[in-house]
């Protein structure tokens, strides 16, 4: 929450319009909804999962509804995503009500969606970069559906990070990128600047090493 409102205040500094969403308002219809008028930058600001293939302890899959296909299908895209208001109910295995949405928004549902007008979109949640390596065709995750979505560059997470450090990443990238400078010069100067300012921290570089930029 203290994210986006800091962010939603660099942005309208410089005369961009914004429109927020947030809590209820947050629903996976809402989001489908946006490709109809594509934003030109998308930040998401919310919990993101991705289960690795055959790799949930025996502990982890007794608490898991078995049917859940976000954690046992065989479709890596089906196991990546990021959760939207209500979708709690999903990964308890709860029965949705017919015509909405389950409040889980999959990259295989992204991948199919059109954002070829959108320049970047944020993907601030933990491990939003991660998905199933598969030989030469990449890894197969949130990225890749934002990618066969059009979108242009991706800023995602590899790991899970705090709080207040990833608003401040977040808040210097778009304050550089908004004075002049080029997309990739604004983050890896964002980055330094955390980098710098937490220098005698120990640790610190865990929080602004989990961003990564891609095209």
């Amino acid at each position: 929450m203290e994210e986006a409102t800091e962010i939603q205040s660099v942005i309208k500094k410089n005369a961009i319009p914004v429109t927020f969403y947030q809590g209820e308002e947050g629903t996976e219809e809402q989001f489908k909804a946006l490709e109809s008028n594509a934003p030109s930058i998308l930040h998401i600001s919310t919990h993101g999962f991705y289960f690795p293939e055959n790799e949930l302890s025996e502990s982890v899959r007794n608490i898991i509804n078995p049917k859940v296909q976000f954690v046992f299908s065989e479709n890596p895209l089906l196991r990546s995503g990021f959760i939207l208001a209500g979708g709690n109910r999903a990964f308890q295995g709860a029965v949705i009500p017919v015509g909405i949405e389950d409040g889980v928004l999959t990259a295989s549902e992204i991948s199919h969606l059109n954002f070829f007008n959108t320049k970047l979109v944020v993907l601030s949640a933990c491990q939003t970069g991660l998905g199933d390596v598969k030989g030469n065709e990449g890894v197969y995750g949130l990225q890749r559906a934002f990618k066969m979505a059009g979108v242009d560059y991706l800023l995602l997470s590899l790991w899970e990070v705090p709080d207040e450090a990833t608003k401040e990443l977040m808040a210097a990238f778009y304050k550089n990128w908004f004075s002049g400078k080029d997309i990739r010069t604004a983050f890896k100067d964002a980055q330094n600047q955390l980098k710098e300012k937490y220098k005698d921290v120990p640790g610190a570089a865990f929080a602004w090493a989990a961003f990564v930029l891609k095209k």
